[in-house]
């Protein structure tokens, strides 16, 4: 089996960062920030919740995924889905930005977060056209 680099930086990081008060607890719960549900990792197929299932919004507070050293706090809003082509097909990731400084994190997504969501989030780029549809008619 190949051990990749990537591999062996997230096992480093992962041993050196400070314990999380969330690390221990096996179903740790908090309220969405920006649709006031409450969210837990009981069904989400993770211990480690890093966004809502139902909105999909998140807060700023990691620079490497688990740590909780950024400073910023502000909140990521959903952009974009892309579909991770590393060995896991068919896995899809969401691409976060943070309305406060700007930062761009990915982040997997879960096993309870809502499909339809996901699935607009997805199709956003088909139904938002940046130019009138009639553009691209071909009645010439």
């Amino acid at each position: 089996m190949k051990y990749s680099y990537k591999k062996r930086l997230s096992e480093d990081i992962k041993s050196q960062r400070p314990e999380s008060k969330f690390d221990s607890i096996p179903d740790a719960k908090f309220v969405c920030v920006n649709c006031g549900r409450e969210v837990g990792s009981k069904n989400a197929g993770t211990h480690n919740r890093n966004h809502c299932p139902y909105c999909l919004h998140s807060l700023h507070l990691d620079n490497i995924p688990g740590d909780r050293s950024a400073g910023c706090g502000g909140l990521m809003e959903p952009i974009a889905i892309f579909s991770r082509r590393d060995g896991r097909r068919g896995e899809w990731a969401v691409i976060h930005r943070c309305k406060k400084c700007g930062v761009l994190h990915s982040n997997r997504i879960a096993a309870d977060d809502d499909p339809l969501t996901l699935t607009l989030l997805a199709l956003r780029p088909l139904t938002e056209l940046p130019f009138p549809l009639e553009i691209i008619r071909n009645d010439k």
